[in-house]
């Protein structure tokens, strides 16, 4: 399955390194620490809260009801390179 994930642009570099390194895939190397990091739940850290960042609003805007994923994909990252 194809998914999307944002990360810190020096921890991404430092990842395609050790991949490099391992001989294996950025992809490889992130499901095997994913299988790991999920194996052991102690391993994981705890007490995480994600901040609030909602805005004042209504939802989403009238023109963009109905939109395809993609679309509000493009639009959120519109502009910052990728």
């Amino acid at each position: 399955m194809k998914t999307t994930v944002d990360m810190d642009d020096a921890l991404l570099a430092w990842a395609r390194r050790a991949a490099e390194r391992e001989g294996t895939t950025l992809d490889a190397l992130v499901e095997r620490g994913l299988r790991l990091l999920m194996a052991d739940p102690a391993a994981s850290p705890t007490g995480f809260t994600l901040r609030r960042a909602s805005i004042r609003g209504q939802g989403l805007h009238p023109t963009l009801q109905g939109a395809q994923w993609n679309r509000l994909r493009d639009l959120a990252y519109q502009g910052r390179g990728a």
